[in-house]
């Protein structure tokens, strides 16, 4: 009798510590990165890319991830095996998805495998603030339209034309419009030089207000940076 008492005793604390680990994990981050990415840059390297099904996405900033950080840097990722990506959860947001989601990865697809992988690794770790796949690609989705990038940069008379611009002058534009410091992310393009590639802003845990960044990715660009037509 004994025996079995502690045999259900370890059983329930096995559960508890589970269910716990489940919870930490998904509560486990300081801030958001919200990354918008260049198209003109993705597709002008070595590696190419490839337009989605839909068609040739429009010449704008399409979202690249919405993604828990924290602020020593390291990131969770995957924290919730028991939620793949079901994109009928979704169906409302798809068609601004393809308009500001794009995938341009190759093979051409719906942008469906690029949404799954992105719900998957960064979206189920925080779960414990956007509490579903809706509410996750709705704030991302929010997000865009409260950063328009393209709008920013050309209003500072800064165009994807092709022509170089100096790197502190495409951050200092993009402060000024929402008050917080971004980080630019460069490649390079098939000749090897550094273009504007993606932008990095800043978003707090709750998931509602803009932050200045706890701490910045890695990387370098040039202090004059190319600006891809697309």
């Amino acid at each position: 009798m004994a025996s079995n008492s502690a045999f259900s005793l370890f059983l329930i604390l096995l559960i508890i510590t589970q269910c716990l680990s489940v919870l930490n994990a998904a509560k486990d981050f300081d801030f958001f990165y919200f990354v918008q990415q260049w198209p003109g840059s993705y597709c002008d390297t070595k590696q190419s890319c490839c337009y989605p099904t839909t068609g040739k996405p429009a010449a704008d900033f399409g979202i690249h991830g919405l993604w828990p950080n924290n602020n020593d840097g390291t990131y969770p990722s995957n924290c919730d095996p028991n939620s793949p990506y079901d994109q009928s959860q979704i169906s409302d947001l798809i068609s601004s998805m393809q308009q500001n989601w794009p995938t341009l990865a190759c093979p051409s697809g719906s942008g469906s495998t690029f949404w799954s992988h992105e719900w998957e690794k960064h979206g189920t770790c925080a779960e414990s603030v956007l509490t579903n796949q809706h509410a996750y690609f709705k704030k991302a989705l929010d997000l865009k339209n409260q950063i328009d990038l393209l709008s920013i940069l050309q209003g500072a008379d800064i165009h994807p034309d092709g022509e170089s611009y100096d790197l502190v002058n495409i951050r200092n534009a993009i402060k000024s419009a929402i008050g917080y410091t971004p980080w630019i992310q460069c490649n390079v393009d098939q000749s090897g030089n550094s273009q504007l590639y993606q932008v990095y802003i800043c978003v707090d845990g709750s998931g509602s207000s803009l932050i200045e960044c706890p701490i910045f990715p890695g990387g370098k660009c040039g202090t004059s940076i190319e600006f891809p037509t697309f």
